[in-house]
């Protein structure tokens, strides 16, 4: 019973230390061995290794393409207009021993802040060569290229591939984007207000144009009223003198009932006039004048 209470212990210890001594490297990651922080083996293989226990440490890195997003910053191209660029690139890590060395301990945090940087400064430098036009046309890729070729030499010291670099968003700054929207909206207000002037000398002119039109009309109109009038009159005129000639006296005799008429109608004005005036004449008179004797009829022809 003593010797199984020895045993056991024994056993889970060696049990322990065994398991301790055995790492399985994943497809998708590489692994460092290290023994007191010195690099004493490097495992990129799929498999299974032993590691002394208790003395050495394994240390595993993904060896999948990995993503990090570039902080935007701001570049002046060659035509001095301030771009604000937001890019993202694609890496591995391809030297672990390499990437251990130039990092230490803080592994991906310090290579992600490494590699922000060096990709800054090639992305200021080469956006920094050509014109503004350029960076938003469709050459962008080829800029993005040049980026990437620039990194991928500078990063090589990290133990890290730079595998691509594309450029997501270029914008300008938000003082300059406010600026171009106002110069935007003053430039789309003159136009409206064009379009107003040029509507109201359009309505201008149609409106000039309608009154003289109407003058021309009214005063055409006019012209030929008046010649209408004119002709009316003349005929009137002349079936007056007519009957005037025909018989003097009997038209003077109308006349003055036409006169009286007019002006012994009621809610007329009082008039004050002399009792010998001419104008009673056909009121004194009670007899008429003889009128003249017929003329005789003709004698019938004589016949033969």
């Amino acid at each position: 019973m003593k010797r199984t209470a020895l045993i056991l212990p024994i056993v889970v210890i060696a049990a322990a230390v065994g398991l301790s001594s055995i790492f399985i490297v994943d497809e998708r990651e590489k692994a460092l061995v290290l023994q007191f922080g010195q690099i004493k083996a490097v495992r990129e293989d799929p498999g299974l290794y032993f590691k002394v226990p208790l003395i050495q440490e394994v240390v595993r890195y993904d060896d999948r393409i990995l993503g990090l997003d570039i902080q935007p910053l701001e570049v002046t191209p060659l035509d001095d207009r301030r771009l604000v660029v937001d890019a993202f690139a694609r890496y591995r890590i391809s030297d672990v021993r390499r990437f251990r060395q130039a990092v230490g301990a803080q592994g991906l945090t310090l290579a992600e802040s490494r590699i922000d940087t060096l990709l800054q400064a090639q992305t200021r430098e080469v956006l920094g060569s050509v014109t503004s036009s350029e960076i938003l046309s469709q050459d962008r890729a080829g800029l993005a290229a040049r980026i990437r070729d620039a990194g991928r030499t500078q990063a090589e010291s990290l133990g890290v591939e730079i595998i691509d670099v594309r450029l997501k968003r270029t914008d300008l700054p938000d003082q300059n984007l406010d600026a171009t929207f106002a110069r935007m909206r003053a430039e789309r207000e003159r136009e409206a207000a064009d379009e107003v002037a040029r509507g109201k000398e359009a309505a201008q002119r149609v409106r000039a144009q309608a009154d003289r039109t109407r003058v021309e009309l009214v005063s055409d109109a006019q012209r030929q009223a008046d010649i209408t009038r004119g002709e009316a009159d003349a005929k009137r005129n002349a079936v007056f003198a007519e009957a005037y000639g025909a018989d003097p006296e009997f038209f003077d005799f109308y006349r003055s009932l036409s006169a009286y008429r007019a002006s012994l109608n009621s809610g007329n004005s009082a008039m004050v006039m002399a009792p010998d005036s001419e104008f009673f004449n056909y009121l004194k008179n009670a007899e008429p004048k003889a009128a003249a004797p017929a003329a005789a009829p003709a004698a019938p022809a004589a016949t033969q």
